[in-house]
């Protein structure tokens, strides 16, 4: 079980569900106590807590959010920067990933792609106008809600471009996703909006033709691509995408970022102008073939300047006039022969910036189980990344949890060669069906079989002066809600006026009490008393049992008794005792009370090594002093403090608050009692 799930930080969030996985970070679904509102908290893994590189982009998320405030920005609420655990508090999002949206889809429909790419473009609009560079811009990071409304998410790698416009220094590797980086972000050039512009023009490509414009077996020769290669027309992969839409996705994807839009705003007013007038034709034209652009510069470059339309008009009826008269056969061949040599210098030195010369020799592994296990937790673990590349086919499955891997090929322990495709079948969980319409004084039987094809029915009897017997009430969950296929739907029949029967008590265990209460009370029963027990394995403030038992038949109004988890554990406290072979007695004092089952005498602390006691769990938090004395046949040696500690039962941590040394001195009398600190005159809170 997660270690943060069932916790409260600083007192103030509730810990519910972990909702995300990342490279650096989990997110969980969170309740705000003081604020009455469920959130979003993203929490930087253990093990990057000493990185210094990783605490710096986690940092620079919040702050970049932090200075952001607009419709289309994830807002952030709260952050934290402690040494033992670091989160920022965000606004939660009800929805799926653009990413998500986009595979379900295949392809988006064009007025559908231009209004996401609207509101992504006007977030942008507003990080870059306060000086941010978001970086990773990819439909991963975007967040897509019921309404069709975008939240653009993840500034962990943004940069405050107008102080820190800079190279990135050739220790620094080109940061962000490649199938969206932007060419000068591989070459480690200066980043800035524009990088952005190109990232939101693949994202528009991807959209609106279902595909990448640039895909291949690894991440370098894809990065080789974004700098070399033009993608394949738009209209070449779907015809129904108007030319002025192609020519707007083109120009945001230039390779030279002076040929981009050089704002958000400049595309946003192109997208107006195309959205006025969907047949529009811009003034710009761009090549756009699957030949590197390398080669056609170079073959330029050697002719002479790049020439405008009338001049390569021209340019192409001399050259006819020259081939009349006999073509310079030699100078022809050796300006190909330099094209071809600057496309091979310019390979092997963007090989050589990616720092991948020379790939690894072909070898097989071993394919894990990855069966029942979370796709998002299997697809981001580094060691399957450098291993496997993972095709996921998600499928709607009533008995498996969203996210859940149903099942892979080739399965395990089959070995392949490394980085195979491994096909995963993830579950999206249940089907969710619209409830049907029910209206009052439907026939309960009319009303079952218009039910029963898609959900399980419960009938719930229930007395009424309005609707006559036999028909139905209502129906819980109402008409118009979205819920799981195959789910229960509670009916409510009349009993006409006849005294109700009795009922069976609904099951409520494992419920959190809030969810209970409202459980038993719609039934129609009410919450006698509510008992809070210790519990290991329940979260607090969870049912772990009731009374009466589910299904027991009770008249309406009757009572149940709540038994409720503390959320206090056992601590499990190492007895350490001094380095000494002289013989000691030991005395344990917990919140002020001697606790004799963890007496020990006459023991040799060297000898005995390690030993661990088990505090019974008795609130929240308490002090525990160990006393310790020279033991002596007359008990004339006096009771020593020497450790202090406060031990939380719900968190589990313990606190050295005082340690002092042992003295193996002589005393006239003794004490049972405990003393009194000189650093603290008052232990006991």
């Amino acid at each position: 079980m997660d270690k943060y799930i069932g916790k409260r930080l600083d007192g103030r969030y509730e810990i519910r569900e972990v909702i995300g996985v990342g490279g650096m970070a989990y997110v969980y679904k969170a309740y705000d106590t003081i604020d009455d509102r469920i959130v979003a908290i993203k929490i930087l893994k253990d093990e990057y807590l000493a990185n210094e590189e990783f605490t710096r982009r986690f940092k620079n998320e919040s702050k970049a959010i932090a200075i952001l405030s607009h419709p289309n920005i994830v807002k952030v609420y709260d952050v934290s920067f402690g040494e033992r655990i670091q989160y920022i508090v965000m606004e939660y999002i009800d929805g799926i990933t653009l990413k998500e949206y986009i595979e379900q889809q295949k392809d988006i429909r064009w007025k559908e792609a231009v209004h996401f790419t609207v509101q992504i473009l006007r977030s942008l609009q507003h990080a870059h106008d306060k000086g941010i560079v978001h970086r990773d811009i990819k439909p991963q990071n975007i967040m897509l809600l019921s309404d069709g409304t975008i939240k653009v998410t993840d500034f962990g790698i943004a940069r405050f471009s107008r102080s820190d416009m800079r190279l990135t220094s050739a220790a620094e590797k080109a940061i962000g996703s490649v199938h969206y980086i932007s060419p000068e972000q591989v070459r480690g050039e200066i980043t800035d909006e524009k990088a952005d512009i190109y990232s939101v023009g693949v994202m528009l490509y991807e959209m609106l033709t279902g595909k990448l414009p640039f895909e291949a077996d690894n991440a370098v020769s894809v990065a080789i691509m974004q700098m070399q290669s033009e993608p394949v027309k738009l209209r070449d992969i779907n015809p129904d995408i108007p030319d002025g839409l192609e020519e707007i996705t083109i120009k945001a994807m230039q390779k030279d970022p002076a040929k981009r839009y050089q704002s958000a705003a400049e595309m946003l007013y192109d997208i107006d102008e195309f959205k006025r007038n969907p047949s529009i034709h811009f003034e710009y034209k761009y090549f756009v073939d699957e030949t590197p652009t390398r080669f056609v510069e170079a073959i330029t470059r050697i002719k002479g300047n790049n020439p405008n339309q009338d001049e390569m008009e021209d340019e192409i009826d001399d050259e006819q006039d020259e081939e009349r008269k006999g073509p310079p056969v030699i100078p022809i061949l050796a300006a190909v022969a330099g094209a071809f040599v600057l496309v091979a210098l310019l390979f092997v030195g963007a090989v050589t910036l990616l720092g991948i010369i020379g790939e690894k020799p072909t070898e097989e592994v071993v394919v894990p189980n990855f069966i029942g296990q979370d796709y998002l937790e299997v697809a981001n673990d580094p060691e399957n990344k450098e291993k496997f590349k993972f095709l996921p086919t998600e499928v709607h499955d009533d008995t498996v949890p969203k996210g859940q891997i149903i099942n892979q090929d080739p399965m395990s322990p089959t070995r392949v060669k490394l980085h195979s495709e491994i096909k995963l079948t993830v579950s999206l969980g249940p089907q969710m069906i619209e409830v049907p319409l029910v209206s009052k004084n439907e026939h309960m039987d009319v009303v079952r079989e218009r039910l029963e094809a898609y959900f399980k029915v419960q009938t719930v009897s229930q007395s009424s002066d309005e609707v006559e017997r036999g028909f139905v009430i209502k129906i819980d969950p109402p008409s118009g809600r979205m819920v799981p296929k195959n789910s229960t739907i509670q009916m409510y029949v009349s009993t006409g006026t006849d005294p109700v029967p009795d009922e069976p008590v609904p099951d409520v265990t494992a419920a959190s009490l809030e969810t209970a209460k409202k459980t038993l009370t719609e039934a129609g029963f009410a919450v006698d008393e509510v008992k809070y027990a210790n519990h290991d394995t329940y979260p607090r403030d969870t049912v772990i049992s009731q009374e009466p038992k589910k299904d027991t038949l009770m008249a309406p109004g009757s009572k149940v008794t709540l038994v409720v988890a503390s959320g206090f554990r056992d601590y499990e406290l190492p007895l350490v005792l001094p380095d000494t072979t002289t013989p000691i007695d030991v005395r344990i004092y917990v919140a002020g009370r001697h606790e004799p089952e963890y007496d020990e005498n006459d023991i040799i602390p060297v000898s005995i090594g390690l030993k661990t006691i088990v505090l019974k769990a008795q609130k929240e938090q308490y002090e525990v002093i160990i006393k310790i004395r020279p033991h002596t046949k007359g008990d004339t040696e006096k009771w020593q403090d020497y450790l202090r500690y406060r031990i939380n039962c719900i968190t589990q941590e313990k606190i050295l608050l005082e340690k002092r040394d042992f003295i193996e001195s002589t005393s006239t009398t003794t004490e049972d009692t405990p003393t009194t600190s000189t650093t603290n005159h008052n232990w006991w809170d």
